[in-house]
C-alpha cells in the first residue's frame, strides 16, 4: 500500500468509530481482517495513523478548522509525526486509493496554522469536561501536561532480578535481530530498560528468548517506581489486594528476593488467571494466589497481619493515555464516579489487613485528583488510626502533593502514576 491508501484506511477506521462505540484497537483489527492484502508494514503504519489521530484529535481539529477523521489524520501527520504540508499533499496525489485531493483551505492550514488562542484542553488534547480536574492538578501547566500524555510512549521493561540483572538483560536484547542496538536504561528505576517508541511499537518481546526464560516483564517505569517505593523487603508479609494480572505482584516478589510471602488477590478472580504462569516463568516462589470465594472471606486470616497492603486501585487510567489514546475520548463522568466508588471499596477491603505499625500503599495510574489525593483524604477521614507518611527513596522529579506524589510523562518521563503511603498506628 502507498502512503495515501494508508491514510484512507485510517480515515475509514476512524469514521467507523463515530458510530460504533468500541476501542480503536478493535476497529483496527476488524479492518485488517477484511483487508488481508495489507502487509505487516501497512498494518503498523495504519495503526500509527489511527492512534496518532486520536492522540492529537482536538489540536488537529483546531488547526485544520474541521473536526473530521480526515483532519485528524492529516493533523497527526503534520504536527505529530512531523511531515511537511508538501509531503502530505504529494502522498495523496495520483493515488486512486488515497483521500480526495487537498483543498486550498486544508493546504493553508497545514502550512501555517497554529494553536494561538486555543484553550488549555485543546492545546493539551484532553476532554474539555476534565479541564477543572487538570487545573487542580497542574494549574497553568495543564496544557503541557496533557500534551505529554498525548505523545507516544516507549516500551519499558523490568529486569527480573530473581533470574538476571539489568546489564545481562541489555546484553541479551542487544543481540536481538528485532532491535538495532542495545536498549538504554530507564532514568530512575534501577532495573528498568527502555526501548524507544520507534522500535518498541512493533517489538515482538513475547518471542524473545530472554522473556521466555523469565528475564524480564513489560512494565512502565512509573509502575516499577511505585513498587520500589512501597518499601517491600525480604521476609515481609504483603497483600496485593488489586493484583489483576500480577505485574506489580511480580515486582514486589523480586524486591522480596523470594523471602517472606505475598498474597495476590483481586475481587474479579478472572484477572488473576495469568499470574500462575507468569510467576512460574519469573521464578517467583513466594506468591500465594487468593481468588475470591462465594461464601467465605478469602482474606480473613490475613487481618491485622500484613506489613504492607498494596492497593493498585481501579481508576480511569488517565495516566496511561500515551498507550491508550482513544480511551480519553471514551471516558465519561459516570465512569469516573464508578471508579471512585471502587477505590473506596478497595481501601475498605485493605485497611483491616494492615498490622499495627504497618503500611497501606495506595497507587493509581491516574492524574486526576478525584482519584488520588481526594480518595486518600476521604479514607483518612474515615479511618482515624491511619496517617500519611513520607516515601523514602523518591529521588526523582515528581509533583509533590499534600499527601503522596504524582509522576507524569512531562515531569518524570513515565506514565502518570500517583502513590501515597499510609501508616497504621502501632
Amino acid at each position: 500500500m502507498r502512503d495515501g491508501a494508508r491514510q484512507q484506511a485510517a480515515i475509514e477506521i476512524l469514521t467507523s468509530l463515530e458510530t460504533e462505540k468500541r476501542p480503536a484497537a478493535d476497529a483496527v483489527k476488524a479492518w485488517m481482517l477484511t483487508h488481508r492484502f495489507a502487509g505487516s508494514k501497512d498494518r503498523a503504519q495504519i495503526g500509527d495513523l489511527v492512534f496518532g489521530a486520536m492522540r492529537w484529535k482536538q489540536s488537529s481539529a483546531w488547526r485544520m478548522g474541521e473536526d473530521t477523521p480526515r483532519a485528524w489524520v492529516w493533523g497527526a501527520l503534520r504536527w505529530g509525526f512531523g511531515w511537511s504540508a508538501e509531503a502530505i499533499e504529494q502522498s495523496v496525489t495520483g493515488d486512486p486509493h488515497a483521500p480526495p485531493a487537498m483543498t486550498e483551505a486544508e493546504r493553508a492550514a497545514l502550512l501555517s496554522a497554529t494553536l494561538d488562542g486555543a484553550p488549555a484542553h485543546v492545546r493539551g488534547d484532553f476532554p474539555e469536561w476534565l479541564d477543572a480536574s487538570f487545573e487542580r492538578a497542574f494549574g497553568d501547566k495543564r496544557a503541557e501536561e496533557g500534551a505529554a500524555l498525548a505523545a507516544p510512549a516507549p516500551l519499558d521493561l523490568r529486569a527480573n532480578t530473581l533470574k538476571t540483572d539489568r546489564d545481562k538483560l541489555i546484553a541479551a536484547l542487544g543481540e536481538s535481530s528485532k532491535l538495532t542496538e542495545p536498549p538504554p536504561v530507564t532514568p530512575y528505576a534501577p532495573n528498568g530498560v527502555r526501548i524507544p517508541w520507534s522500535q518498541g511499537r512493533t517489538f515482538p518481546w513475547a518471542t524473545e528468548q530472554s522473556f521466555l526464560k523469565g528475564w524480564f516483564e513489560v512494565q512502565d517505569e512509573g509502575s516499577q517506581l511505585a513498587a520500589q517505593l512501597s518499601g517491600a523487603a525480604p521476609g515481609m508479609q504483603i497483600a496485593d489486594v488489586c493484583a489483576g494480572g500480577g505485574g506489580k505482584t511480580l515486582a514486589l516478589a523480586a524486591q522480596m528476593q523470594n523471602k517472606g510471602q505475598i498474597f495476590a488477590f483481586d475481587v474479579d478472580g478472572r484477572r488473576l488467571a495469568p499470574l500462575k504462569e507468569r510467576a512460574d516463568r519469573a521464578g517467583a516462589r513466594n506468591i500465594q494466589i487468593r481468588a475470591p470465594m462465594r461464601s467465605k472471606d478469602a482474606l480473613e486470616d490475613l487481618r491485622g497481619r500484613m506489613d504492607i497492603v498494596f492497593v493498585d486501585a481501579p481508576c480511569t487510567g488517565s495516566g496511561t493515555w500515551r498507550r491508550n489514546p482513544d480511551s480519553k475520548w471514551r471516558l465519561r463522568p459516570n465512569a469516573l464516579a464508578m471508579r471512585i466508588g471502587e477505590q473506596r471499596e478497595a481501601l475498605a477491603l485493605a485497611a483491616p489487613l494492615v498490622k499495627p505499625g504497618g503500611r497501606l500503599i495506595y497507587v493509581t495510574c491516574s492524574v486526576l485528583p478525584e482519584e488520588n489525593e481526594d480518595a486518600v483524604t476521604a479514607f483518612l477521614a474515615a479511618y482515624a488510626d491511619f496517617a500519611p507518611v513520607g516515601l523514602s527513596g523518591a529521588e526523582f522529579p515528581a509533583h509533590q502533593r499534600t499527601i503522596g506524589l504524582q509522576m507524569t510523562p512531562l515531569i518524570t518521563g513515565c506514565d502518570g502514576f500517583y502513590i501515597a503511603a499510609l501508616q497504621r498506628a502501632a
